[in-house]
């Protein structure tokens, strides 16, 4: 998941560390837009809605099934390139303390939709009752010690300290930005600093030092450990800025990724896990190295590969980004906040009207579709709106 989540007002300067893109070609007056950020996080927001739907006969043909990585790499590494420039070149123009203050204020907001949306969704469950077929909505979500206490579970929920695993992307992405001051500072120190205390962090999370409890009545941490993932939020951070080089094309490199991407297959897919006896057993062993929790180092591999075949292929700039689909796409992934919270609610809605309607083909396409109706069409109104206010302003009374 998710996101992560930066105002597409932001992301319009040319990014430092991949110039290459051609800024003349950009009307006059107008600064130049990567279109490469918007397409793939549109594309991973469709993705996200697919695996959030419950029960969604879709999600068995979604990315994360045939290899290591998913939609929530993409996304956590595109939200670290386009932070990148909406953040950090305010620590570079305006200062530090101007830099973390903004970044505070972006966490501040985060918070309170987080709180926001669990609400909304905690509502929409307890009104939806039980299942046709008798199972609670409230179950399913694993939420019946919040209801069962909500007096003694809610200041824990403010603190962070209860997170339901539903609702555990937004708190990763809080404490990931709230570690940006102090990679801005390392990078300001030496220039390979911020990747000495990137890789640090990463090696205690995977020895399990770093965990974040999720619930009182149990040892389960954070789904999502901000610890483990910062390591490929602040790769795409630094890789935008240029503090870190990107790859040029290289033909045995290109080799490599995609010989690596077919090779992870037979240990993800689950048509061949589940018949061979041989996958499957490698596929236990291998999970320390795959764990989405604390974001294993098989996972990094496998995304580097497959964001380096991407890259290639739709060249420089994105140049081969085009037609009415793209416009489509990049208008999810320009609005990504409003995008993944209405995706988290939609989700469960279509999943509620799946259980009434059963899972054929036909109702399970009809879901899905829909929810990619509604997504694109949250994402025009939200940029409808922001684009109205200037104008708003600038009418006299």
């Amino acid at each position: 998941m998710p996101m992560l989540i930066t105002k597409p007002s932001e992301l319009r300067l040319p990014p430092a560390g991949l110039s290459s893109a051609p800024q003349a070609s950009a009307p006059q007056g107008k600064p130049w837009r990567d279109p490469r950020l918007d397409v793939f996080r549109g594309i991973g927001m469709l993705i996200i809605l697919v695996a959030h739907i419950p029960d969604n006969q879709w999600i068995l043909w979604i990315p994360a099934r045939f290899g290591f990585s998913d939609a929530t790499e993409m996304f956590v590494f595109l939200s670290g390139m386009a932070s990148a420039i909406a953040f950090g070149r305010v620590f570079d123009r305006e200062g530090f303390a101007r830099g973390t203050g903004r970044v505070a204020r972006r966490v501040w907001q985060i918070y309170w939709i987080h709180v926001a949306v669990f609400v909304v969704i905690a509502a929409l469950v307890a009104a939806a009752g039980m299942r046709p077929g008798g199972e609670s909505y409230i179950v399913e979500l694993n939420l019946p010690h919040f209801f069962a206490d909500p007096a003694a579970l809610l200041p824990r929920f403010m603190a962070l300290a209860y997170v339901p695993n539903y609702f555990d992307i937004l708190p990763m992405y809080l404490v990931i930005l709230a570690l940006m001051p102090a990679m801005i500072l390392a990078e300001r120190l030496h220039r390979a600093l911020p990747f000495v205390l990137m890789a640090a962090i990463w090696g205690l999370t995977q020895a399990h030092l770093l965990d974040l409890p999720a619930e009182p009545w149990s040892d389960r941490s954070w789904f999502f450990d901000p610890f483990g993932w910062q390591l490929l939020f602040y790769l795409g951070f630094f890789l935008m800025r240029g503090t870190l080089p990107a790859p040029g094309f290289s033909r045995i490199l290109m080799a490599v990724a995609v010989v690596f991407i077919l090779a992870t297959v037979p240990f993800a897919w689950y048509r061949i896990i589940e018949a061979s006896p041989f996958f499957g057993g490698w596929a236990q062993t291998l999970m320390p190295l795959t764990d989405k929790t604390h974001f294993g180092v098989l996972r990094l591999a496998h995304f580097l590969a497959l964001a380096y075949v991407a890259v290639q292929l739709v060249g420089p700039a994105g140049r081969r980004l085009k037609g009415r689909a793209v416009t489509v796409i990049s208008k999810v992934g320009q609005q990504t906040l409003a995008v993944f919270v209405t995706g988290m609610v939609t989700a469960q809605v279509l999943g509620m009207a799946l259980d009434h309607t059963g899972r054929d083909p036909f109702t399970t396409a009809a879901a899905n579709l829909a929810g990619f109706g509604v997504l694109i069409a949250v994402a025009y109104a939200v940029s409808w709106f922001k684009s109205a206010a200037p104008r708003a302003a600038a009418v006299p009374a």
